[in-house]
């Protein structure tokens, strides 16, 4: 069950904060620190959906349903403790601009010179229409956009009877919601939405959907030109106060779907590729089995240091 396998995070992480709205801007850590965040947990009320509580508390369908498996999205029930995932390791990344990391369905910002990062979710390319991989920057910005459809696009929603039009504009039906962010590659784009449902899934057509309130906070803080580095990590690595965590996405192929890949010799590969880490480390091999079937996109405690009379992993 979640709730025991988080016990050796239980007292480092979670806050019971029920009723609050979880912040998303963390300081930026430090010292070879690579965790931000915390968990916590609410109470569900009875007419709550993970849609709902996504959209309180500042997270995506899916990385609900991964934290708190055994649990109706869609009827969770009053009463029921929901976890929200709040605690991430930072992607592998350049700590510069924009960083979307696919699997996680989740959008860092690291704003410029004030030691800190901001995190949304977001969604991303459906099959047939991946996302990009890779670096690029914030081309041009927007306010109040106007939406062409393109060809391709226009050609789907008539095979299903939807008509669009050549141009939608500004305004409760458009869906690129209040704001913008053209990137430098062709068609790809960073907006808002007029359908909240389907943040943090794989639902757009290659682009970066965010609830408009989240994109009304991002916009001014971007400025033109941002980097910004897209990255497919399932398996992220991070040290925090000395010791080892390991969290883990259900990978995605380069289509956008869920993987095939052989999960053990996936982590196996990326724990060999970092010895800077695990060579510091005794590594405990069944917590890191089961973090990695689990795929609840938690940080676990994987290892400790080989000098440190630490209490047994569990």
């Amino acid at each position: 069950m979640i709730r025991k396998r988080q016990s050796s995070l239980v007292g480092l992480f979670v806050a019971l904060l029920s009723g609050s709205v979880l912040a998303t801007d963390y300081p930026l850590p430090g010292g070879g620190e690579h965790l931000v965040g915390s968990l916590r947990t609410v109470e569900a009320q009875f007419e709550d959906t993970f849609e709902t509580l996504g959209e309180r508390h500042g997270f995506g369908h899916l990385e609900l349903l991964a934290a708190n498996p055994g649990i109706d999205p869609w009827l969770p029930g009053a009463g029921s403790e929901i976890v929200l995932p709040g605690l991430h390791v930072l992607p592998e990344a350049p700590r510069e601009g924009i960083v979307v990391n696919l699997p996680e369905y989740r959008l860092y910002y690291f704003a410029q010179d004030d030691g800190e990062v901001v995190t949304y979710p977001v969604g991303i390319g459906r099959e047939g229409w991946s996302s990009p991989i890779g670096e690029t920057r914030v081309a041009r910005k927007q306010a109040n956009p106007s939406w062409y459809p393109p060809e391709s696009v226009r050609k789907e929603h008539a095979e299903e009877g939807d008509f669009l039009p050549a141009v939608v504009p500004p305004g409760p039906d458009n869906p690129m919601g209040p704001y913008k962010m053209n990137l430098a590659l062709s068609g790809y784009v960073i907006h808002g939405t007029n359908k909240n449902f389907g943040i943090g899934m794989r639902v757009s057509h290659g682009c970066f959907r965010l609830r408009n309130d989240d994109i009304s906070a991002l916009f001014p803080q971007v400025p033109v030109g941002a980097r910004v580095t897209i990255v497919n990590q399932p398996y992220k690595l991070g040290i925090h106060q000395g010791e080892l965590y390991l969290e883990v996405h259900t990978p995605l192929d380069e289509d956008g779907r869920p993987s095939s890949l052989d999960r053990q010799a996936a982590i196996q590969a990326l724990l060999e590729s970092k010895p800077e880490l695990t060579d510091r480390f005794r590594l405990d091999w069944r917590q890191i089995r089961d973090t990695v079937y689990a795929e609840e996109g938690i940080p676990q405690r994987i290892g400790t240091p080989f000098k440190a009379q630490a209490a047994p992993l569990r």
